[in-house]
């Protein structure tokens, strides 16, 4: 097996992979735990298919690089979500809701009505659940991934104070005078970022796994702050290695493999957490 993966890793196609999924486990983890603590959980569900509904929308416009197209719309999608404000009659989980299912039916219709492939389910499903093209990815799209990634880490690093601030008493915040609206529009416009990386790697019904997982895990064993934040992204690395040279050694599906990996992840915290509480 170990000669076999050697093997696998003198092909650059499968180092690029390992480069993403690095990346895009890291910058999902980092804003995982403020989603999970301000209970936006569900929005990178919800911004998945609107991704997924874009996506529709560029491979039936046929656009080389439909990142042009999946971006600018989620991020949309994202700001109107997490927008506060008393002329907002449409909230929270409803809101999600609404977007995320009429993103996926229109995605899906526009694919039949206007298909442009012979396999329709084919392509519907390797875009939901994660597909092969991890492993065909070129360097333009590596170095893409790369810019975006390095520019989401910058991002919570230069305002991880004002983000940890928002994500712990947002009405204190907004009385110490930290524009909380501003911090959470940009906290959407991330993760807007990271859903949009994190297609290729495990498809769109998955992603949400990706953000979750790790955060909860964490959770588990550390209560602060910065601690789990930490182990959230250690964790989701390593997660996502092992899923990826699972999936590729043993040729099972590498969206799935991964978010089975952190399924693991998480059920190992969460004994060890209960094991800790009992003995204290």
């Amino acid at each position: 097996m170990i000669d076999k993966l050697v093997l696998y890793l003198q092909y650059p196609f499968v180092r690029y992979a390992i480069i993403v999924a690095v990346l895009v486990a890291l910058c999902s983890s980092l804003l995982g735990v403020t989603l999970v603590l301000k209970r936006f959980s569900y929005i990178g569900d919800g911004l998945s298919h609107v991704a997924f509904g874009a996506m529709a929308i560029a491979a039936v416009l046929k656009v080389t690089n439909n990142m042009l197209i999946i971006l600018p719309v989620t991020v949309a999608c994202a700001v109107l979500l997490l927008r506060k404000g008393n002329k907002t009659r449409i909230k929270g989980d409803a809101a999600i809701a609404m977007i995320s299912v009429g993103a996926l039916a229109f995605g899906y219709l526009i694919m039949n009505v206007f298909s442009t492939s012979s396999n329709v389910s084919g392509d519907v499903c390797s875009t939901l659940f994660g597909a092969t093209s991890i492993l065909t990815l070129n360097m333009k799209e590596v170095v893409i991934c790369i810019i975006l990634s390095v520019i989401v880490i910058a991002v919570f690093v230069f305002f991880y104070n004002k983000i940890f601030a928002v994500t712990f008493d947002e009405d204190f915040s907004k009385a110490s005078g930290v524009n909380a609206n501003a911090y959470n529009l940009l906290i959407a416009v991330v993760i807007a970022v990271i859903i949009v990386l994190a297609m290729n790697l495990v498809g769109s019904l998955l992603i949400s796994a990706l953000v979750i997982f790790p955060a909860l895990s964490a959770m588990r064993l550390f209560r602060n702050f910065k601690s789990v934040t930490i182990f959230s992204a250690i964790l989701s690395v390593i997660c996502a290695l092992a899923g990826l040279i699972v999936s590729i050694l043993a040729e099972t599906p590498i969206g799935s493999t991964i978010v089975a990996a952190d399924v693991v992840a998480f059920l190992i915290c969460y004994v060890i957490g209960k094991m800790t509480v009992g003995r204290k």
